[in-house]
């Protein structure tokens, strides 16, 4: 098929556009900078710049390349762990999960795509509930009030893809992503391998909040799967060993070669990071992944984050 993978050059994108490739399949790979055409092409990608807030630069460039199916893999995650550059990049991925996907539904309408794959993520599951949910649970309705406008926009991104009427719509719910490019990663430039590494990335309170990770490349795999497979609706993509975050973190750090992470009070961290962070920390629910294996075909690498702290952080 041929395939118009926006944000190719991304932490999912570098790993999905060389499998894509791998298995025949003509990708056409968006990048928002001319400075990175030669990253996009040297994955096996057309590179095309793209400006994803302006719908005629996509629309344009999505009726240039007449693809069979569209994927949405925008965001603007990646650069230093400040916190005015954390606010910025937050704002901006915003917009791209609402006003980006809507101007790359437009266009993958006016072209007549077959299907529609995005990026959605499992980090803000309905708080109400067992540990681990399956994609009949909600995104939750009522988040803290500094996560409200990306959870907002979350719920906008599934709503809008799964609710079009001409093409399969699929979310795609990933886990935690971990490994090369995503910053959570042995690389001496990894953000949050940096933050663990020097002790501020903290248990918060109990650390009783379960996660759900998954390995980049088999994030990239299930998301193959689901181009090929997929039918409209939503899938989450995981690893079979949803983990409180008190249990996983230090296994991390170890594997990362770094002290156990520090122990610190909710309201402590509330007063500096805000009510999300605990939040996270603290009430996030894990995922069940058995529908993407049931109806994708897809079998992780690394089925534990277990494995894959020891063998695929890169």
């Amino acid at each position: 098929m041929k395939i118009f993978v926006a944000g190719a050059a991304g932490a999912i994108g570098s790993h999905l556009v060389p499998q894509l490739v791998a298995r025949g399949h003509e990708v056409v790979g968006t990048t928002r900078s001319v400075a990175r055409t030669g990253a996009v092409r040297a994955l096996g990608a057309e590179p095309v710049v793209v400006d994803a807030l302006d719908p005629d630069s996509v629309a344009d460039a999505v009726a240039k390349a007449a693809p069979e199916v569209i994927v949405h893999q925008l965001t603007a995650l990646s650069g230093p762990p400040d916190f005015r550059h954390v606010k910025r990049m937050a704002a901006a991925t915003n917009r791209l999960r609402t006003e980006g996907t809507d101007h790359l539904l437009a266009a993958a309408r006016a072209v007549g795509v077959r299907a529609f794959v995005a990026q959605s993520n499992c980090a803000w599951m309905e708080r109400t509930g067992g540990p681990v949910a399956d994609e009949n649970s909600r995104i939750e309705p009522h988040p803290p009030a500094d996560a409200e406008s990306a959870v907002a926009a979350l719920r906008h991104l599934e709503d809008a893809v799964t609710g079009i009427n001409w093409a399969d719509g699929i979310a795609l719910r990933y886990g935690g992503f971990y490994g090369p490019g995503t910053g959570m990663e042995s690389a001496p430039d990894g953000v949050m391998a940096g933050l663990i590494r020097k002790r501020r990335f903290p248990i918060v309170g109990g650390g009783g909040g379960v996660w759900s990770l998954v390995h980049i490349a088999d994030a990239a795999s299930a998301t193959v799967a689901a181009i090929e497979r997929g039918k409209r609706g939503i899938y989450h993509v995981a690893d079979d060993e949803p983990a409180a975050v008190r249990d996983w973190l230090p296994e991390l750090a170890r594997a990362l070669g770094a002290k156990p992470p520090r122990r610190v009070p909710g309201w402590l961290v509330r007063m500096v990071a805000g009510k999300a962070a605990v939040d996270m920390m603290t009430r996030a629910r894990g995922v069940s992944s058995e529908k993407a294996k049931r109806e994708l075909g897809w079998t992780p690498r690394y089925p534990s984050w277990r494995t894959g702290f020891n063998e695929g952080l890169g």
